[in-house]
C-alpha cells in the first residue's frame, strides 16, 4: 500500500467482483476450466463467505495469459504454474528493491543535512592549513643578544 487510505468501496485491478461465469466470459474459458485452474493453484480467485469464487480484473488477465501460454506457446500447466510464481517472486523483489531504494536515498539525504551542517558549526577564525612544499634549504637561526 502506498501510505494513503484508500475508499473501501474503491475498485481496483485487485477487487474481487465477477462471479465464475462472468469471468468464464470475460475470459473466454469455460467455467470447469477456471475451476481446473483454482484446483491446480494457477489462478486463486477470493472466496465469499458462502465459498463462491470472485474473480478479479487481475484474475482475469491472468487466466487470458495461461490459456496464451498454453494454446499458443505449448507450455504446460506445470510449467506455467512455475513461470506465474517466478513472475510474482520478480514483482516482489522489484518491490523490495524500490523501498531499499528509498531508504537509501532517504539516508543520503540525511548523511548530507548532516554534513552540512557540521561545515556549518566551524569556526570562522580559523585558516585553513596549506600544506607547504617542502626544500632542501637549510636555515640557520641566531637568537638576538640582549645588548649590554
Amino acid at each position: 500500500m502506498d501510505g494513503r487510505r484508500r475508499n473501501p468501496y474503491e475498485l481496483t485491478d485487485e477487487s474481487p467482483v465477477y462471479v465464475i461465469s462472468v469471468a468464464a466470459q470475460l475470459s473466454g474459458l469455460h467455467p470447469q476450466t477456471l475451476r481446473q485452474y483454482d484446483r491446480l493453484g494457477l489462478v486463486s480467485p477470493d472466496r465469499t463467505a458462502g465459498r463462491g469464487r470472485r474473480y478479479s480484473a487481475r484474475d482475469i488477465e491472468l487466466l487470458r495469459t495461461v490459456q496464451q501460454l498454453s494454446q499458443d506457446e505449448g507450455i504446460n500447466l506445470a510449467g506455467i504454474k512455475r513461470i506465474i510464481e517466478l513472475e510474482n517472486q520478480v514483482t516482489a523483489l522489484q518491490s523490495r528493491v524500490a523501498e531499499l531504494s528509498a531508504a537509501v536515498d532517504g539516508a543520503a539525504a540525511a548523511l548530507q543535512q548532516r554534513e552540512a551542517q557540521v561545515h556549518a558549526s566551524y569556526r570562522r577564525d580559523l585558516v585553513p592549513y596549506q600544506d607547504v612544499q617542502q626544500t632542501s634549504a637549510l636555515v640557520v637561526w641566531r637568537p638576538k643578544r640582549p645588548q649590554d
